[in-house]
């Protein structure tokens, strides 16, 4: 082969090169004009459910907005699956790759506010969008239509479904939706989160168990004969100074919160019925295990030294995500093709206002694409459902600025951006980039192979179980 041969070669390879890297470009770039000629629709649904703010499986009219909106746009939806009304998956397309979308739409209780940079309540008492779920559940559906378009125009072949998950701030409702099988046919699931920077999210987050301790006295009068009692609220408040002075003995990575829940209705009677709710974290399940069975036996201990009985009752528990650097490196791709957010002046003294409100400094918002970082051990922060899905399937999860630096997150100030143009403008990034990262994979059957080789190195040997108490999910009556 002469030299110029080689030269002739290499120039050919290269020319074919350049030009599937600009057909890839323009059908990104075609994503993108999707999202946006459905972006009023998508702002019009984000604000209905911010102003809906349902909580905990209840989310009734949020469900059926997104829902609608699926089905209307040509999915397939099942919906109430795995025994809970809210829940929902829509879908559309034939064969693999299997990707799917996750969209929470559940609110925080008593943190109503309206989308203003001052704290005023929309509805005294009410909730409030304090995680951003009203932008997390559209944005993930705008990004699954996009897809779905793609391939009703032939582009991409396979199955994208979304999954409407409920209750992710309480209950964890994609426990019972795992439980239930509903990505065993998945190959890679995408996920994001409203937040106040945008980057591939490598970090792993915090394992969590949540049970319910009700102790059991007897009743007396309080000045009477208080001897004839027998005090449920003195157990509780042993109880709870057990796990107070446990605090010094467990390692760094570890939290234990609780909130009394019922310590008697008046001053003058020998209290006879106590309750706790209890929360155990750490960024390990295995570190969490041992702690959740020395708490459980404090119970026991507070129930001896107050005379009482006591009952121990599972409410759920989650697994801390288990992370995947290689599908962050494609995502990352497309957040570096995006480039950041930019915003107006006016948003920009929106963010600032929030800053001065909260008592941080006024830095305003950050959009800047966040280099992908290392994967730290204890990734400190907090716990979610998420988790749970990233040990049954392959996991991509996102970041997107919606809120200004240092925002006190579930709070009135993230719930007043999610209502207006700086969580509008997050939300439709994201779709956008999670499109873009799903295109990849349905171009690619290799990208889809690494994604769930790391996934299935990473799990090892572990055998999931779902941390559920047995029975439906606690769904309140209507």
């Amino acid at each position: 082969m002469t030299l110029k041969t080689v030269f002739l070669l290499a120039f050919v390879f290269l020319s074919v090169n350049l030009f599937a890297q600009t057909r890839l470009v323009k059908e990104k770039q075609e994503i993108n004009k999707i999202i946006e000629a459905h972006q009023k629709e998508l702002i019009t649904i984000s604000d209905a459910i911010w102003a809906k703010a349902e909580t905990a499986f209840e989310e009734y009219e949020s469900s059926k907005i997104l829902s609608d909106y699926a089905e209307k746009n040509g999915f397939t939806v099942e919906k109430g699956v795995a025994g809970m009304p809210t829940a929902f998956v829509a879908s559309y397309g034939s064969g693999k790759p299997v990707i799917g979308i996750l969209g929470e739409f559940d609110a925080l209780p008593g943190i109503s506010q309206k989308a203003l940079p001052t704290k005023e309540a929309l509805e005294a008492g009410g909730g409030g969008h304090g995680c951003g779920h009203n932008l997390f559940g559209t944005a993930s559906l705008g990004a699954a239509i996009a897809i779905k378009e793609l391939m009703e125009q032939g582009k991409i072949k396979g199955t994208i479904k979304f999954f409407g998950t409920p209750s992710e701030e309480k209950y964890f409702g994609k426990i019972w939706m795992v439980n239930a099988g509903l990505w065993d046919d998945v190959d890679v699931n995408m996920s994001w989160h409203p937040h106040a920077s945008t980057e591939a999210d490598v970090q792993s987050s915090l394992a969590l168990i949540d049970f319910k301790v009700e102790f059991f006295g007897q009743a007396a009068h309080a000045a009477a004969d208080p001897w004839n009692g027998r005090s449920a609220s003195d157990a509780l408040e042993l109880y709870t100074a057990g796990i107070n002075y446990y605090r010094e003995h467990v390692r760094p990575s570890v939290r234990m919160h609780y909130h009394i829940q019922d310590a008697g209705a008046v001053v003058n009677v020998v209290p006879d019925y106590s309750k706790v709710w209890v929360r155990i974290r750490d960024s390990k399940r295995s570190g969490m295990l041992p702690v959740y069975e020395r708490v459980k036996e404090m119970a026991e201990g507070a129930a001896i030294m107050a005379n009482v009985e006591y009952k121990i009752s599972l409410i759920s528990g989650i697994y801390e995500i288990l992370v995947n650097r290689a599908g962050g490196e494609i995502l990352q791709e497309n957040l570096e093709l995006l480039g950041p957010i930019s915003y107006t002046e006016e948003e920009i003294a929106f963010g600032k206002k929030i800053q001065a409100e909260t008592g941080k400094p006024q830095l305003g918002l950050d959009s800047n694409i966040t280099p992908l970082k290392e994967t730290r051990k204890n990734p400190g922060g907090g716990s979610t459902d998420v988790g749970d899905v990233s040990w049954n399937v392959a996991n991509i999860n996102l970041r997107v600025t919606t809120a200004p630096k240092d925002t006190p997150w579930h709070s009135w100030a993230v719930v007043a951006c999610g209502g207006m143009s700086i969580g509008h403008k997050g939300m439709i990034y994201a779709a956008k980039a999670m499109a873009m990262t799903m295109f990849d994979l349905y171009k690619s059957p290799k990208k889809v192979q690494e994604v769930k080789d790391e996934y299935m190195t990473r799990k090892g040997t572990e055998v999931y179980k779902a941390m559920i108490p047995e029975g439906p999910p606690p769904i309140p009556a209507k």
